[in-house]
Formats: C-alpha cells, sequence, structure tokens
C-alpha cells in the first residue's frame, strides 16, 4: 500500500490517495458486471447510472467491506475519527453527454456539508484520462460548504451553472480548480464530502453503460465517528 496525503486550496484540505490496494480492480468489474444493467439515481444530480449495493448482493457487498476495511487506518489518521459507520455503498458509471446535462451537472457540488462525511472512491475501469477535481467557488472563496455557507454557495452556483457548458475542465470564470487526482485503475481517494469537488470527464471518455466498457467506479459514503 502506497499512502499520500494531499493538501487542496486555501484551507489545506485533506484528501488521501491509496495506491497498492490488495484488491484486484478486475475482479471488481466482474462484480459489477454480474450485477448490471444498472438504474438511474438514486441521486437525480448524478449524470449517469448507479447500483446501490446491499447484503443481498453477496461478493459486490463483501468487496465494499473490504474496501473500507482497508481503507480504515487511512479515515482515522489523516481525518482523526475512532471510526466510521457506512451510510451507502455503489457502483457508478457517468453516461450523460455533455449536451444533456442539467445547470446542476455542469458544476463542482458537494456530499454533504458535515464535516465528518467522507467519500471513499474507488477507480476501478474505463477510466484513462478521467479523475477527480477540486475546486474554489470564486465569487465567494467556498471551497468546503458548512451549513453556514450553504445558502450563500447555493444562490451564486445557480446563477453560475446557467453560464456554464458540458462537463467542467480545470478553471473557468465561476470556479478555480485547487487540486486533481488523476484516475487509475485501483487508486482510491477518501476526502470530505463538503469539499467542492467534480469528476474529470474528457471529450473522448466512452459514455457507455456497460461496467465493462464505461467509467466504472465504486463510491462508498461514511460518516465518522
Amino acid at each position: 500500500m502506497v499512502p499520500q496525503l494531499l493538501r487542496f486550496g486555501k484551507g489545506e484540505h485533506r484528501v488521501v490517495q491509496l495506491d497498492g490496494l490488495d484488491i484486484d480492480p478486475a475482479g471488481v468489474v466482474d462484480l459489477a458486471a454480474a450485477l448490471a444493467p444498472f438504474p438511474r439515481g438514486p441521486n437525480p444530480n448524478y449524470p449517469g447510472v448507479r447500483r446501490v449495493l446491499h447484503e443481498a448482493d453477496g461478493g459486490a457487498f463483501a468487496y465494499a467491506c473490504a474496501l473500507l476495511e482497508a481503507c480504515a487506518p487511512y479515515v482515522g489518521g489523516a481525518f482523526d475519527m475512532d471510526g466510521f459507520d457506512l451510510i451507502e455503498a455503489s457502483f457508478s458509471i457517468v453516461t450523460t453527454p455533455p449536451s444533456r446535462l442539467a445547470p446542476a451537472q455542469r458544476a463542482p457540488h458537494v456530499d454533504s456539508t458535515d464535516p465528518r462525511y467522507l467519500a471513499v472512491m474507488h477507480f476501478l475501469g474505463g477510466v484513462a484520462g478521467s479523475g477527480t477535481a477540486f475546486y474554489r467557488q470564486r465569487s465567494t472563496g467556498i471551497e468546503a460548504v458548512t451549513p453556514a455557507t450553504l445558502a450563500t454557495f447555493v444562490a451564486a452556483a445557480r446563477r453560475e451553472s446557467a453560464t456554464l457548458d458540458g462537463y467542467i475542465h480545470g478553471s473557468n470564470a465561476a470556479f478555480e480548480e485547487i487540486g486533481r487526482v488523476a484516475a487509475v485503475p485501483g487508486r482510491v481517494l477518501i476526502y470530505q464530502g463538503a469539499l467542492l469537488h467534480s469528476g474529470i470527464i474528457p471529450p473522448d471518455l466512452p459514455l457507455d453503460a456497460d461496467p465493462r466498457r464505461g467509467r466504472l467506479t465504486a463510491n462508498l459514503f461514511v460518516k465518522g465517528q
């Protein structure tokens, strides 16, 4: 295991990058393919299909638990948590063409305003040229949304997203990129869901709903104790 603790933005927000995890991404792709096709949702703002995992899914759910077990020491070390609870685990694939994105999908987003709500992302297949980027909202200076700044962020984002086009790539007039991590099959990212972030979706990325061909990631959300 090769861990790196990255710090992005003026807030020096912590992002953990893990490489060399003892979980074969090709085997996980097989588990995902066995559950296909994936439905839309449950988050309407996600630009693709997503399959939420449950205990009844057997091997796929066992994989999610093994992933969290492997990540647990880094969650505790980087984010000062004694433990955490699993909120949701899923397989996700980006499938929406840039021309069909809703305004909210063209801008960086947050998963929660709770600083103890963490995202664990495992890059699996179809991710070449992709990754995850983190942002600062230029008009407000917000890099991580809190309950106190949520209304300010949302009001500005609604105005600004109407001026954006397609998937965000780097900095633009509304958002400044403050850091990025390239997608590599098998790489894991752990970060606070309150950070402004977006997937890096290059123009030539196959927007295929097949887990063996599309941009397949595992997305787990946990809440720290």
